[in-house]
């Protein structure tokens, strides 16, 4: 599986709130981050949920807090699946 995004990348959250299991935080949904590096191929945790096993890279990306939270100094990393990303 190839990866599709690369450190450095910059990169936006979906903004879908669904209606089932996602590990898509709710506070980082439809923000802009920075991929910062990948974190291996895992199942998507979405789908497992509904018993289906489709593996995903995953990338860790970075996120200020003034993008999530609207004020601070500090970066939060996230570990999300590349279904959960779009290019900025």
């Amino acid at each position: 599986m190839s990866e599709r995004y690369h450190a450095g990348d910059r990169v936006r959250t979906s903004a879908v709130d669904p209606d089932h299991h996602t590990r898509l935080p709710h506070y980082v949904r439809g923000c802009v981050g920075t991929v910062v590096g990948d974190d291996g191929v895992h199942p998507l945790a979405d789908l497992r949920a509904q018993g289906v096993e489709r593996p995903q890279q995953v990338y860790l990306v970075r996120f200020t807090a003034r993008e999530l939270f609207g004020h601070g100094d500090h970066s939060v990393t996230l570990s999300l699946w590349e279904g959960y990303l779009s290019d900025e």
